[in-house]
């Protein structure tokens, strides 16, 4: 080695060991500062909210358990329940025909999905309210034996059964392009593969598209039948004795509008909550495939509610 080159090495500093070094972090100040105004954006509204008198917190907490509230948020929860059953139903069907080899069911179902889907669910409702306008009643007649029965529409179109009616069909639009879009995820090969087999087209659908289009549904569903729950406030207007409607009829009599608008949220709040509950554990039900860690607060709602063995002791 030269001098000039010794005198180079002696030149250069000393490298610090890997374990001595100090990491210093990359300062996010735009994180900071976001975080510092929601929180105190979050302060004011609380406030706000908290000291209000106008919000009649007191008053909202009587009307809480009240027996006409309790009496139509059961109502409400009837006609989600009825509803979605009754939309998942339709919409699958219609999906099916939307995928259907025969021209003639994919227009039919390309029909339905528009129509549906395309007028508001408010005029779907007062319009099958009001069918009467249109049908006067229902008879079936034979020829030899005559009149076999005949009852008029306005004896069995109730509001509730306009409801119920309505918004199924109108659900089942939005429902028929959420599963069709299922059964579309799922490889066409698979499908082909069996008919190859000899396989008959409904079983195919039954044990392999179907089955795997689930995890791909059930999200979706889901956030359809949150709205849903919240989309059955519509049925004020043909006065349906619902959550909303039982609020309305109390605050017309005593003027407390505020506090049972409260009591109204309250509860679709909380049934929203217990229903984003129950999507979570379908979808890992439907998606075991996915190995995705699971959130501390699932894991402890699913360690609390799992079925404990005989003789374990606490």
């Amino acid at each position: 080695m030269s001098t000039a080159e010794g005198s180079d090495l002696s030149a250069r500093p000393a490298v610090a060991p890997a374990d001595r070094l100090v990491v210093v972090p990359r300062r996010h100040y735009g994180i900071w500062i976001g975080t510092a105004l929601a929180l105190l954006v979050a302060f004011f509204v609380v406030r706000a909210f908290a000291s209000n008198p106008a919000f009649a917190w007191g008053t909202a907490a009587n009307y809480l358990f009240h027996p006409s509230i309790m009496r139509g948020l059961g109502n409400t929860l009837i006609l989600t329940v009825i509803i979605m059953a009754a939309a998942i139903v339709i919409g699958t069907v219609i999906a099916i025909m939307r995928v259907s080899p025969s021209p003639v069911l994919r227009a039919f179902a390309g029909a339905y999905v528009w129509f549906f889907r395309g007028v508001p669910a408010l005029i779907q409702l007062i319009f099958w309210f009001n069918l009467a306008l249109l049908v006067r009643e229902f008879s079936l007649t034979l020829p030899v034996v005559g009149t076999v029965f005949s009852v008029r529409t306005n004896d069995f179109m109730t509001p509730f059964l306009s409801a119920v009616v309505a918004l199924s069909l109108c659900e089942a639009g939005y429902m028929a392009e959420i599963i069709r879009a299922g059964i579309k995820s799922v490889p066409s090969g698979q499908a082909e593969a069996a008919s190859a087999l000899g396989m008959p087209y409904r079983t195919i659908l039954k044990r392999i598209v179907l089955p795997q289009a689930m995890r791909f549904v059930v999200p979706p569903t889901g956030n359809e039948a949150i709205n849903l729950l919240k989309m059955t406030s519509l049925v004020t207007f043909i006065a349906v004795d619902d959550l909303f409607y039982s609020a309305q009829s109390i605050y017309a009599r005593t003027f407390e509008t505020i506090p049972l608008l409260i009591v109204v949220a309250f509860w679709y709040l909380a049934v929203v909550s217990i229903m984003s509950v129950g999507q979570h554990f379908l979808e890992r039900h439907f998606g075991r495939s996915e190995t995705r860690s699971e959130p501390m607060s699932m894991r402890i709602l699913r360690n609390a509610f799992r079925p404990r063995p005989a003789g374990a002791t606490r």
